[in-house]
């Protein structure tokens, strides 16, 4: 257990979403476990001992998140509500505390799976492992980057900019990573043998971790090779697929895709719609960010455009589709496959980017890559121009 919590304490500063030295992970075995011994360890351990829980971290955010999560804790009356579909189908809300207050901690963690502590930083739980409490780190800090950086461009087309907020705004955008350029030089298929493909699907997972086109575990990976469609595990994290690639047969003769990402219909409907043999799905921020910032005043699907947009959407010439996760009337098996047929690429309305490739994962990578950097670039002209009208400084 000790190792565990170590391995995701070093996690949470390899990913970067905290500082060294600041994640405190526990667990409980026999006994709770930390990764360090610290003055909060006894305010967590009776969480421990209130909750039915396995396992808690507890962290400053590193910056860009510290600022933006500070300044949403600060500007939300106890609950932040983000948009992107993450946050609909996982976290629901984020709950916001005023202090360590045993107490308040201990209600708003009954309720979900995190709280942030307003000037502190975000306490997360998981039930049965650190991984889980980690996963949540995770979203929370993608949620409120997401959720900042939509409601500064909204904010600055109907001029009402706060000063606070551009500050916070001029900050954060110091902090930002550079554009990056991909080298192709993922394993070139085509693929000859099975462990080929789980090399090539084991190695695209950890790249598109490192370029940070994904959060936590949300996104999911596939190849199709001798009539099986080799995909991510539900729940597996991209950066450790290792033990978690199922081989399903497209014709639906095996029951090993129960394990399956839970988005394998999608991917499936892609792989017979396209022709194509290799899918990735990741969570690029900005690619969510511009899916989400649609100029149709007076829409009457606002509501509920994330799972059923009746509007043809697109950046440049990518679609923008609506849907859910799963196989539901409103599902991503229902609108990615189709969007996609004559695209080798598609954003899905605040859930991320779809990109395909012929023989290897050099050309969706690639794809996904150009994408964000295009979205990246778009959503600062957007913010420029609607600084512009307003007469913002």
């Amino acid at each position: 257990m000790e190792k565990l919590i170590k391995k995701y304490a070093a996690k949470l500063v390899q990913n970067g979403l905290a500082e060294e030295g600041f994640p405190l992970v526990g667990a409980i075995d026999a006994d709770i476990f930390w990764n360090r011994r610290d003055k909060l360890c006894d305010i967590m351990e009776r969480i421990f001992n209130r909750l039915n829980i396995a396992s808690l971290i507890f962290s400053r955010p590193i910056e860009p998140y510290k600022s933006i999560i500070d300044y949403l804790a600060h500007n939300n009356e106890g609950i932040i509500y983000p948009r992107d579909c993450e946050t609909r189908t996982f976290l629901h809300d984020l709950p916001v505390a005023g202090s360590f207050d045993e107490s308040g901690l201990i209600s708003a963690l009954e309720q979900r799976k995190c709280v942030i502590i307003r000037g502190e930083g975000v306490v997360t739980i998981g039930g049965i492992n650190p991984e889980q409490a980690f996963v949540v780190f995770s979203s929370v800090c993608f949620a409120c980057f997401v959720k900042f950086f939509s409601d500064y461009l909204n904010d600055a087309r109907k001029g009402c900019l706060t000063h606070e907020q551009q500050k916070i705004y001029n900050k954060v955008k110091g902090y930002l990573k550079p554009v990056r350029r991909f080298d192709n030089s993922l394993i070139r298929g085509p693929f000859k043998d099975q462990n080929e493909v789980y090399t090539a699907i084991i190695e695209a997972g950890r790249r598109v971790v490192e370029y940070r086109l994904v959060d936590s575990f949300f996104g999911n990976i596939s190849c199709l090779f001798n009539g099986k469609l080799y995909i991510s595990e539900t729940g597996s994290s991209l950066d450790e697929l290792q033990g978690a690639i199922d081989p399903c047969p497209l014709d639906g003769s095996s029951s090993v895709g129960i394990t399956a990402s839970s988005e394998f219909s999608a991917h499936r409907g892609i792989i017979l719609k396209t022709g194509c043999n290799t899918i990735l799905h990741g969570h690029p921020e900005f690619s969510v960010i511009i899916s989400m910032d649609c100029d149709m005043n007076g829409c009457g699907h606002k509501d509920v455009c994330h799972s059923r947009c009746p509007h043809k959407r697109y950046f440049n010439d990518i679609p923008i589709v609506s849907g859910e996760v799963g196989t539901g009337p409103f599902g991503l098996c229902n609108t990615v496959p189709e969007a996609m047929e004559k695209n080798s690429g598609v954003i899905v309305y605040g859930h991320g980017v779809f990109v395909t490739g012929a023989n290897d994962f050099n050309e969706p990578f690639s794809r996904m890559l150009d994408i964000e950097n295009a979205c990246k670039k778009e959503y600062f002209n957007r913010v420029e121009e609607a600084m512009s009208k307003n007469s913002f400084k």
